[in-house]
């Protein structure tokens, strides 16, 4: 996708955006015992909701998958590595300065690889730094020689953060329930029981729902609610449960993918924009030093970043096989002075994000050097053959349903990706 924005603009529809989640997370749903006419039912009876029922389960799946993400991945691997490898945090345990510890856990909050930190030695508490949370972890801080000098807990999702991320991969509304309320600014259901699967009636207005369990930060359990109107499924429903399951996760390879162009390239885009450096550099048409501008500008989110002035390319930075291209222009004193082309995803990140929050595989084509489209990143295995761009697949007797998505790639150029869902998606 390639995407023609202006600074202003961009701003404009971050703010739609941010409004936009805001109103969703204040539609009064309510659950069982509510005084303003809504009730809820642990199993559907109505034959309008077996669709509907396919839908939720299989998205719900997808946002355990998310909420997997803080117990047990590449970031919370990031975020153990970091607190292990903090000489400050580590002094400041071992001399047992609370003042320093805070310091030190807030430094590291600060890095954006966790949400929270709570540091503990003895019956004493030396830091506890962050906000609500949930999906916590535990680990030891050890001095130099290897002992135990303190304890901890962290956390990767901070509960805003997760409802943004389940909200959006699974197009519906997230409710984090803790004994019997809801938490953590999600949807506010009425307090009280709820099932753990139905549907929810209120104003006349039928949801489907689904949840799992999940663990509040630093302890204790929740329950993780995702809704969706039972009239917003149809356009996913096909002619039998498979076909459902089929489109459900067709959608949400091509939300994974477009997100790439969208809401969360505004901050990147407006920090090129505002990059002082790059944009004297870019007024001067010197090369040099746009590459320098912009090899700085690849340390936070960018994987690459073109820059033009003049009919001039300036620099080009970046891995080679990088999708999902957004363009804006460079503006020095109301002035255009040049262009750019940026993407905050390669080949192999799409690859992980399907596969780590729906686990679908994918096989990625695009034309190189000239030539006719080529596989460029494959996730299914050796010697796929023949992939189709719809229908079943069989590989090495593992049968799959295949979905296209005709991508771009960067800086421009066709981008083919076909999704293979794994048939029966467990």
């Amino acid at each position: 996708m390639v995407v023609h924005v202006s600074a202003s603009h961009l701003a404009r529809r971050l703010l739609r955006s941010r409004a936009w989640l805001g109103l969703a997370l204040l539609i009064p749903v309510a659950g069982c015992g509510s005084n303003d006419g809504s009730s809820a039912r642990a199993s559907p009876a109505d034959p309008r909701t077996s669709c509907s029922q396919t839908v939720l389960d299989t998205l719900g799946r997808v946002v355990r998958r998310v909420y997997d993400e803080g117990v047990a991945s590449e970031r919370t691997g990031a975020a153990r590595h970091l607190i292990a490898a903090s000489a400050p945090l580590r002094e400041a345990v071992r001399a047992g300065d609370a003042s320093a510890t805070t310091a030190a856990a807030a430094a590291l909050v600060a890095g954006g690889h966790m949400t929270n930190l709570r540091v503990v030695q003895g019956a004493r508490t030396l830091a506890d730094v962050g906000g609500p949370a949930l999906t916590p972890l535990r680990g030891t801080i050890r001095g130099p020689h290897g002992a135990a000098i303190a304890s901890y807990v962290t956390s990767v999702w901070a509960d805003s953060g997760f409802i943004a991320e389940a909200d959006g991969i699974g197009e519906g509304l997230v409710a984090l329930r803790e004994n019997g309320r809801s938490i953590g600014g999600s949807l506010a259901l009425a307090p009280g029981r709820l099932p753990q699967a139905g549907t929810l009636t209120h104003n006349h207005v039928l949801y489907q729902y689904t949840s799992f369990a999940g663990t509040a930060y630093p302890a204790g359990s929740l329950r993780v609610y995702l809704l969706k109107p039972v009239s917003a499924t149809a356009a996913v429903c096909g002619r039998t449960s498979e076909d459902t399951v089929v489109n459900t996760l067709s959608r949400e390879a091509s939300l994974i993918y477009a997100g790439e162009a969208g809401r969360r390239t505004v901050p990147q885009i407006l920090r090129v924009q505002g990059n002082q450096a790059l944009l004297s550099a870019v007024a001067r048409r010197d090369p040099a030093a746009t590459k320098l501008a912009v090899e700085a500008l690849l340390t936070q989110h960018i994987v690459r970043l073109r820059v033009s002035a003049g009919g001039r390319l300036l620099a080009d930075v970046g891995g080679p096989y990088v999708l999902a291209p957004v363009r804006a222009t460079l503006t020095l004193a109301g002035q255009t002075i040049g262009s750019f082309v940026l993407s905050i995803q390669d080949d192999e990140g799409y690859l992980r994000l399907t596969k780590r929050l729906a686990g679908l595989s994918v096989l990625m084509y695009m034309n190189v050097n000239g030539a006719h489209q080529q596989l460029v990143k494959n996730s299914l295995g050796p010697e796929p053959g023949t992939v189709p761009n719809s229908g079943s697949f069989t590989y090495r007797g593992r049968r799959f349903r295949v979905f296209t998505i005709h991508a771009r790639a960067f800086p421009d150029g066709p981008l083919r990706i076909n999704v293979l869902i794994p048939i029966p998606y467990t």
